[in-house]
């Protein structure tokens, strides 16, 4: 795990630790935003980790967070997109070499040939860091629109399901989030990581 991903566990923990507490704040929507945001380009933490308990807290919402959530993820993507295609050597290649990408990188130009909106919408949908696909996109000149189409397709779906998920099963989800609090957040710090290590694995 060290070889793959070369920043210790206990670092992703903190970053964990750090988004998490957000929830209990009166900012936690701008907090919600922002981390959606950073996420798409160079923050390890998936905004997911946010969005649960906010939804969680108030269920009747669960929509607007949702929409925050995958509005700020797409103008990261944005973000994103302009590291890879104008500023690749500078910020791009720091950020590629923070998260130890560089084969990953180097490979998703053949992905963006044969399919280039199915590469986005996987990783905008799943827990493969959407950071590489983005930064990808913009250092391989993948047009704006495909990034645009396959992020809102991606990152709504994701969202809304996991907002509307909590908010159809309500109390059941409620308690069980609460009750097994520290366990779930293992599971998906151990998700995370293992996002990293099948993008390395596919590309």
């Amino acid at each position: 795990m060290k070889k793959i991903i070369n920043y210790p566990f206990k670092v992703i923990r903190n970053l964990y630790d750090w988004t998490l507490h957000f929830a209990k704040t009166k900012h936690s929507n701008y907090a919600l935003f922002a981390i959606a945001f950073a996420e798409s380009s160079f923050f390890p933490i998936p905004p997911d980790v946010l969005l649960i308990p906010l939804v969680v807290g108030d269920r009747q919402k669960w929509w607007r967070k949702a929409l925050v959530c995958t509005i700020g993820s797409i103008l990261g993507a944005f973000l994103g997109w302009v590291i890879g295609y104008a500023l690749y050597e500078t910020i791009g290649i720091a950020v590629v070499n923070f998260y130890n990408l560089q084969s990953a990188i180097a490979s998703l130009g053949e992905k963006f040939q044969d399919n280039a909106f199915l590469t986005i919408f996987a990783a905008a949908f799943t827990p493969i860091p959407y950071k590489a696909i983005t930064i990808a996109a913009g250092a391989f000149k993948i047009p704006l629109l495909f990034l645009f189409i396959g992020s809102v397709v991606g990152r709504a779906g994701r969202f809304f399901l996991v907002a509307g998920a909590i908010r159809i099963f309500g109390e059941k989800i409620q308690n069980t989030v609460e009750r097994y609090f520290n366990i779930l957040s293992i599971v998906f710090l151990i998700l995370l990581i293992a996002g990293f290590l099948v993008l390395k694995r596919l590309i």
